[in-house]
């Protein structure tokens, strides 16, 4: 039998559409557009947004070069499918800036010089305000006393590496990080 004929009677394979329209709100400003549905919260932003603040460093969610705010809370963007953001709030390190004033944590990051080579500053920038956020609203991490009441965590020197651990810098600028951090708590 002809290999031909084996196949004749079978019928094409439905064309599916691996691609949905979702509206983000990006740094205040509100866009809907066509995402395929493989495509990351990160790749989106840097290729579709041109926000390069962002970056894919280990591409699996352990280095926390890529993270950004979604709805107030830190995030690897290279876990996170766009797809399923649909209506979402993404912050993203050139958002903090109110205008030409800084947020206090950038600011807090250049006056201690909280950076060497600059690859994950973003990201630990983008960090530290999401954990700032988390302690304010009272969310413990595994360094805070269990006994603590129910409120606001205070942050000291322990709590700030715990909290900030998700997030590597291979230069090792770690004790200038955390002192940039408890500068803003201040």
């Amino acid at each position: 039998m002809d290999s031909l004929a084996l196949g004749a009677d079978l019928e094409p394979e439905p064309i599916v559409d691996e691609h949905s329209t979702v509206t983000l709100f990006v740094n205040g400003e509100e866009t809907t557009l066509t995402v395929d549905h493989r495509a990351t919260v990160l790749e989106t932003l840097r290729e579709r947004f041109g926000l390069t603040g962002a970056k894919k460093g280990c591409d699996h969610g352990q280095c926390g070069a890529c993270t950004v705010l979604v709805d107030g809370r830190r995030i690897n963007s290279c876990l996170l499918l766009a797809v399923t953001q649909d209506g979402a709030t993404v912050t993203t390190v050139e958002g903090l800036a109110d205008g030409e004033s800084l947020h206090p944590v950038q600011q807090a990051f250049v006056e201690r010089d909280a950076l060497q080579c600059g690859f994950c500053t973003p990201g630990q920038i983008c960090s530290a305000v999401g954990m700032l956020g988390e302690a304010a609203d009272g969310h413990p991490s595994h360094v805070t006393p269990p006994d603590t009441a129910t409120g606001p965590v205070a942050l000291d020197a322990d709590e700030i590496r715990e909290r900030m651990s998700g997030n590597l810098c291979r230069c090792g600028a770690y004790p200038r990080i955390v002192e940039a951090i408890e500068d803003v708590i201040e």
